[in-house]
């Protein structure tokens, strides 16, 4: 299959405030067409050893695969079911596709990624994540769930209920915590990977948070709400909420940049939110500009890099931004 459209180099850069000449926390280095894709655009994973970006295209029921070297769309995984969440496990070489349509968990491998094989979980599967450690993976489901899924075995090992489909959720990297949003609950649920069962909850009195980030450095998690539009950051141990700020809307993906010490909020109101995460109190630092409807994408320390999923929109095509921190 022939994807056309080349990269597109962007010189502009962003001012983080109008009316200063201040140092630009990020610039646009590029846009990756896509290609011929229609519909909202969820979310991204990275394949580090062979550098590929993974894009699940939910409204176009496919998965584009880029080559990040070449910076261009080398395969199309099509036939799926509304992919919401990918995954990417180095140790077998699978990229895991959750499908919102069909509730199933698509498997395929190697340097053709191959289809592998799939699981059955429920209606609405989403989010993913790779425990690289314990050679697991997770993804989060229905009216409210997290599966463990071994790799080996193609099945689902063990479920945590929730109160409500959970969002985002992050592993504990210095432990065996899961931290779940559960908007309809209203709450952070705190899960035990071990006994499987959820621990504790964090009541919220903001709506939609969807996106979250754990921050290791000062084991904060962070969260973003749409109503209202706030970034708030909790202890990841006692659940003590430690700051709040205002920021973009229609937030779907929230990152944490360790070697600058930055916050990256992206947003569908057509915006990157940039925050230095120092306590107590955070500091906007910028914006970037993007598309409206624009609200997930994946921050790669290794590469240093943000992309962005930008779906078609009246003369924009849909592309993934890539965004480059500065200094």
């Amino acid at each position: 299959m022939r994807f056309a459209g080349a990269i597109v180099f962007v010189s502009t850069l962003f001012l983080p405030f109008a009316g200063t000449r201040a140092a630009e926390p990020m610039a646009v280095e590029a846009k990756i067409p896509l290609g011929k894709v229609a519909g909202r655009i969820d979310h991204l994973a990275v394949d580090l050893a062979h550098k590929r970006l993974f894009v699940a295209e939910l409204g176009n029921n496919s998965v584009g695969v880029i080559d990040l070297s070449e910076r261009k769309v080398i395969k199309r995984l099509s036939g799926l079911k509304e992919p919401q969440g990918v995954g990417y496990l180095a140790s077998s070489d699978t990229l895991y596709a959750a499908n919102a349509g069909d509730g199933s968990v698509r498997l395929f491998q190697g340097a053709d990624l191959s289809p592998i094989g799939r699981i059955e979980l429920g209606e609405d599967a989403d989010n993913i994540r790779i425990d690289s450690q314990a050679d697991k993976v997770y993804v989060g489901y229905g009216g409210g769930a997290v599966a463990a899924v071994d790799p080996a075995k193609r099945e689902v090992t063990g479920k945590i209920q929730l109160k409500g489909h959970p969002e985002s959720f992050q592993l504990d990297p210095a432990g065996a915590k899961i931290w779940a949003n559960v908007p309809d609950a209203r709450q952070v649920a705190v899960l035990d990977r071990n006994s499987q069962r959820q621990v504790a909850e964090w009541p919220l009195n903001v709506r939609a948070n969807f996106p979250m980030a754990v921050d290791p450095a000062s084991r904060k998690i962070l969260i973003v709400s749409r109503q209202p539009a706030e970034l708030i950051a909790f202890d990841a141990d006692s659940g003590e909420r430690k700051a709040e700020t205002k920021t973009c809307g229609d937030s779907d993906d929230v990152f944490v940049d360790a070697k600058r010490q930055r916050i990256y909020v992206i947003c569908g109101e057509g915006a990157v939110d940039i925050f230095k995460s120092s306590m107590p109190e955070f500091e906007r630092v910028g914006s970037v500009r993007t598309v409206q409807g624009a609200r997930t994408g994946l921050f790669v320390p290794e590469l240093d890099r943000l992309f962005v999923a930008v779906r078609a929109k009246g003369a924009e095509p849909a592309a993934i931004w890539v965004l480059r921190p500065e200094p």
